[in-house]
């Protein structure tokens, strides 16, 4: 609970000033309920007994200005604090996407995006209804409370005790089944995170389920899913159905005692009707707000809940130490990239997906990645924007080690073009200039132009201007291709990653997209990786990768001879040809 509460701290104090004067407004309206009850006495013995008509006008008026006053600040204390918790809301929200988007690909890698939504939606939007109406209606609850028993205490404080001698054992059931509400309300809130996950991968696979038929089967994924949720929600609705009744009983045993108690002191004439009126007063309207707290307990764990899920998620490791630390690399390479006995392993596994890999890569040359699926290609390649970081070994550009340079320099330096294209629901020209505005339209056209995507955009609907869809959706996959193409050509990097850039292609899309990729490495440090043969027989270098090692390295005609795995992947593809050739594209 210190964890949570230290972590909301510096978004409270931010409006703490807008909190003060609600807290200050609910004391003045809780005082107004003793008030109240305190006018009760007068009104009894001095109206009611007595026939006091001057006094008659005075009280009348005086319970007219307590129900202004207590509307007024009623206002002020809601508009007060629902303002700070929906600007603390806001900013919280703000706060964990930015921590989120500086995660690294290992933590997405192990947390669903379903989860990660769910948390960023629902668990913060429980603070919502935290601030909003739970901390007011407690505050002004506990106030009230504390003002009536000062009132029935200062009328009889021995029937007082005997009034209020049910609220330790109301106090220890309310915290019981305050305990089982949060470790309930937990569940559901994974088990939302569950079935956000399942709509988000059903809706992005829409067209697997379609070509497979599996829409029933999804159906019973989700009601799965769902009825585990219901199931959580009518548990959280039982717990919290159990509170309210049995606040009814112990309010009817105090307020039973307290008649049996009162009502024998006022016949035996120890007691005045108006001391006892007053102090019933006080008493009827000191349970509701007890019943209310009790159930407000239950809103506050759910809330704590959703907090300790979010405090989670603020606790998970980020990029944004190293983004701006250490030194630039420079725009110029001078000598290449280096594998200096690279070993690495995903966390949790037992095996090194590398292996001491040892490779150079000189400046402007091309080096392909070929082998089995599996063998280690693309966690290779992926370790020099640093996506994952070495184990063993290290990597160095011009002779330094990658980790010396800050993420951002190092990553401003590469630009990748992989399999599954990456475009935002967005125009083509905002596309094209991803990250940046510093770009003319004549920059992004002649970008486009080396891509050989300016036919297909300029016979689109509004050019430049068309929206793409959801992840491109709105273009065939060689035009996506194309556009991503023109995006690294945009980016200008000394550092290429194609990673299976045309796998996905058919042959005439692929032609094209080729052309475009042999602009795009035009004075580039290149490393491709392509389980076409044909796509990189031309290379400078071929690296045969098997098992997370080196298995061999040369040319093409030169491995043909040497590496009995590249000539099996090429045999594969092409058959055997006489004399083992094949012609260069």
């Amino acid at each position: 609970m210190n964890k949570i509460y230290s972590r909301l701290w510096p978004y409270i104090k931010r409006y703490l000033s807008y909190t003060i004067i609600a807290v200050v407004s609910t004391l003045i309206v809780s005082a107004t309920s003793a008030l109240i009850a305190w006018m009760v006495k007068p009104l009894m013995d001095h109206i009611f007994v007595n026939k006091d008509s001057d006094l008659l006008l005075v009280i009348s008026f005086s319970v007219t200005s307590v129900f202004a006053v207590k509307a007024f600040f009623t206002y002020l204390q809601s508009y007060m604090l629902q303002y700070a918790s929906y600007r603390i809301i806001n900013d919280l929200r703000d706060d964990l996407f930015d921590h989120l988007i500086y995660l690294p690909l290992s933590e997405y890698h192990k947390t669903d995006t379903g989860n990660l939504m769910s948390r960023m939606i629902n668990d913060v939007g429980s603070f919502s209804r935290l601030g909003a109406t739970a901390i007011k209606d407690m505050l002004q609850q506990t106030f009230t409370i504390i003002g009536l028993l000062v009132v029935v205490y200062m009328r009889d404080w021995k029937l007082a005790i005997i009034a209020t001698l049910v609220f330790p054992f109301a106090g220890l059931f309310v915290n019981k089944y305050g305990k089982r509400m949060r470790r309930v309300s937990r569940k559901a809130q994974e088990s939302i995170a569950d079935i956000l996950s399942a709509l988000q991968e059903s809706f992005t696979g829409i067209r697997i389920i379609k070509a497979f038929t599996m829409e029933e089967r999804e159906k019973e994924r989700f009601g799965r899913e769902n009825e585990i949720y219901t199931g959580l929600v009518i548990k959280t609705s039982r717990i919290s159905s159990t509170v309210s009744p049995t606040m009814e009983v112990f309010a009817g045993v105090g307020i039973g005692l307290t008649l049996f108690y009162g009502g024998s002191n006022v016949i035996g004439g120890t007691m005045t009707p108006g001391d006892f009126f007053s102090f019933t007063a006080a008493l009827a309207m000191l349970y509701p707000p007890v019943k209310s707290l009790s159930g407000l307990h239950n809103s506050m764990q759910q809330a704590i809940a959703a907090a300790e899920r979010v405090v989670e998620m603020f606790d998970m490791p980020t990029e944004k130490d190293v983004i701006d630390a250490g030194k630039d690399l420079p725009v110029n390479i001078t000598d290449g990239i280096e594998f200096r006995s690279v070993s690495f392993r995903y966390a949790g596994k037992e095996e090194d997906v590398l292996n001491g890999v040892d490779l150079t890569i000189k400046k402007g040359e091309v080096v392909a990645l070929v082998g089995s699926s599996g063998g280690g290609k693309t966690t290779l390649v992926n370790m020099i924007p640093r996506f994952h970081d070495v184990v063993g070994g290290s990597i160095t550009i011009d002779g330094t080690d990658i980790r010396e340079f800050k993420l951002r320099s190092l990553r401003e330096r590469i630009s990748i073009v992989t399999q599954d294209t990456i475009l935002f629901n967005d125009t083509v020209a905002v596309n094209i200039a991803y990250g940046s505005d510093k770009y003319s339209p004549e920059q992004i056209a002649d970008a486009a132009k080396a891509a050989h995507a300016d036919g297909f955009i300029a016979r689109m609907p509004s050019g430049y201007d068309t929206f793409v869809g959801e992840k491109g959706v709105l273009l065939s996959g060689g035009e996506k291709q194309r556009v991503s193409i023109a995006r690294a050509l945009l980016k200008d990097s000394p550092i290429l990653i194609l990673d299976e850039a045309t796998s996905s292609l058919d042959t005439e899309s692929e032609r094209i997209v080729q052309k475009a990729l042999e602009n795009l490495m035009k004075g580039r440090t290149t490393l491709v990786i392509a389980h076409r043969l044909s796509t990189i027989i031309n290379a400078d270098k071929i690296v045969v990768i098997d098992k997370g090692t080196v298995a061999a390295e040369g040319r093409h005609q030169e491995l043909l001879g040497k590496s009995p795995i590249y000539k099996r992947l090429y045999e594969m593809q092409f058959g055997r040809m006489e004399g083992d050739k094949v012609e260069a594209v």
